[in-house]
């Protein structure tokens, strides 16, 4: 029994003294697992993985800004998806430089879009930041049609979790 549990504290011991130094060093990086196959790859990966030692924000959702205020008793422009969806990007941006954090450290969304929503539209503006040549990095998305948004003539929210390494 005594040299049970020794070599028990031994293999533990080694155990935690490989995962201190070497094992590691592997798992300080977000995974991002993406499709392959047939066909254009989507600009979003099929799942995200985040090690311990990063810090996680959550960006809550962002609505575009009007392209033309609300005035004389009509409410205010927002554009068509693409434009809406360029403002909301940008929106995100705004929050996400004040936490020091960039579309490259997004690994989820969740992107809402009114009925009257061109999904394809608001697609090809989301693949002007995320898989591209100088940002690789693609999170885990949902997109869903809604019912109705917070402001009336909005096409689509997005919000953002975003990750950085302490």
């Amino acid at each position: 029994m005594k040299n049970l549990t020794k070599t028990t504290l031994l293999g533990s011991l080694a155990a935690v003294l490989l995962a201190a130094t070497g094992g590691t060093a592997s798992a300080q990086k977000v995974e991002h697992l993406y499709a392959s196959g047939p066909g254009p790859a989507p600009a979003i990966a099929q799942a995200t993985s985040v090690p311990s030692g990063f810090v996680t924000y959550y960006i809550s959702g962002a609505l575009p800004t009007p392209t033309t205020p609300a005035a004389n008793g009509k409410p205010p422009a927002f554009g068509d998806t693409a434009t809406q969806t360029r403002s909301v990007l940008n929106n995100l941006k705004a929050v996400m430089d004040k936490l020091g954090v960039g579309y490259g450290d997004v690994v989820a969304a969740h992107v809402f879009l009114d009925p009257k929503a061109d999904f394809m539209a608001m697609n090809k503006v989301w693949s002007t930041e995320f898989g591209t040549a100088a940002q690789p990095n693609k999170p885990a998305r949902a997109t869903v049609f809604v019912n109705a948004l917070v402001a009336p003539g909005a096409l689509l929210e997005i919000e953002f979790t975003a990750v950085k390494k302490k």
